[in-house]
């Protein structure tokens, strides 16, 4: 009996009990969220991405220079603003998009205003994303890519993603026309509002989105010089015989599968972080050890419970899904005896269980092999739980780049 098979049998008993019992899915209205602006369009596919958070409140007449770094190059780019936490509508009235030089300088003669189905501000609806119109010029892969945005009327909770690895600059007033960095002298090391950013590439390219915590998100990788491991897997990805491009990287620092904390949990954020964002042809699952090492009583069978509904949706959706081992982290806090029979009973189905498409082994490719479970010192960012460059990029290595183009299910 074949993996797909399996996958198509159950969930076709999902479907049949779902149109069965009239109940509101424990994660549905989480998953529900409104695209305003510019529609949709086929040939895109995202370049660049990152998790909507709740950021405390936001603030009028503040200025956000973001820093980014793409993936696929394409023409046509569009931004993706999130007011998926507010609570009241915010105006953006200017944003543009340009090119790096150093800091918060630009590159003279590469900023250009983005516009919102013509109009040159867009008011975003609470709990809503807004699409930019297409830009026109192309944007070549790995381009430092600066989004500055303005908001006259921003208060209430804001969205935006608190760990970003990345220096970005904040100012007062609108100054998101100018290429100098004069008058963005205040960082920060987060994103505010700003989660997507999309370009049409080549036709028949595709992406792949990285769902996971803190080490997807890069904690304990080196700021500013994009060395988090879906950054390694895009460099990969750019040089190899493959139309798997673009990388959406959608790691939250403390992120569970299971249970929302730290950003909404996997199961709650898959529709809008991964399964909205155009041209994604795989979803890369790497969580777990959150829900694990919290000892909140979270089982083996309720973690795999989770990866199956997560697997399930994105193959309901046509998603490749390729899910991953959870890591060692045997000397944090957290570790003890009971919680490493859980990590162990988990990836034992995750390496056997046919519900992915493929499975990458991270525990294999980070463990010490004299203490395996430890991650190896060469590989240890320094609390025994988050890698450090080096096991960043060996995590890249070790994924199958065929996987990522498995046929659709």
């Amino acid at each position: 009996m074949s993996a797909r098979f399996v996958r198509a049998c159950r969930l076709a008993v999902l479907l049949l009990l779902a149109g069965a019992v009239q109940a509101v899915p424990v994660h549905a209205s989480a998953d529900r969220f409104q695209i305003v602006g510019a529609p949709a369009d086929r040939r895109d596919v995202v370049t660049w991405g990152s998790s909507a958070d709740r950021m405390g409140d936001g603030v009028a007449d503040r200025g956000y220079r973001l820093v980014v770094h793409t993936s696929v190059g394409g023409s046509g780019l569009r931004v993706r603003l999130s007011n998926a936490f507010g609570d009241r509508p915010v105006t953006f009235d200017s944003v543009y998009a340009g090119v790096q030089q150093t800091g918060a300088d630009l590159v003279r003669g590469s900023n250009h205003r983005l516009t919102f189905e013509g109009a040159r501000s867009i008011t975003v609806p609470a709990g809503a994303v807004a699409l930019s119109d297409p830009l026109p010029g192309r944007v070549p892969a790995a381009t430092d890519l600066v989004v500055s945005i303005h908001s006259p009327d921003a208060a209430g909770p804001a969205t935006g993603h608190w760990m970003a690895m990345q220096t970005s600059y904040v100012t007062s007033g609108d100054h998101t026309a100018e290429e100098s960095a004069a008058n963005w002298s205040e960082t920060t090391g987060s994103w505010a509002y700003l989660d997507a950013v999309s370009v049409r590439p080549p036709a028949g390219t595709a992406a792949v989105v990285a769902l996971g915590d803190s080490i997807t998100d890069g904690w304990q990788s080196t700021t500013d010089l994009n060395r988090r491991w879906p950054d390694y897997l895009a460099r990969r990805l750019a040089k190899a015989a493959t139309d798997i491009k673009g990388v959406a990287d959608e790691g939250i620092s403390g992120n569970k599968v299971l249970a929302d904390g730290a950003g909404q949990s996997a199961l709650n954020r898959l529709d809008r972080d991964v399964l909205s964002q155009p041209g994604v042809r795989t979803v890369f699952l790497f969580e777990g050890v959150n829900d694990i090492k919290a000892h909140t009583g979270v089982t083996a069978q309720d973690l795999i419970a989770g990866y199956r509904e997560i697997a399930e949706r994105a193959h309901a959706a046509g998603k490749c899904v390729v899910g991953a081992t959870v890591a060692p982290f045997k000397g944090w806090s957290e570790w003890d005896p009971g919680a490493e029979a859980v990590r162990q009973e988990v990836n034992t189905y995750l390496r056997g269980s046919g519900d992915f498409d493929a499975v990458t082994d991270f525990d294999h490719i980070l463990r010490n092999p004299y203490d395996p479970e430890r991650i190896l010192p060469f590989f240890d960012g320094g609390d025994h739980l988050h890698p450090n460059d080096k096991g960043m990029q060996a995590m890249a290595d070790a994924v199958d780049l065929k996987s990522l183009d498995c046929d659709n299910p």
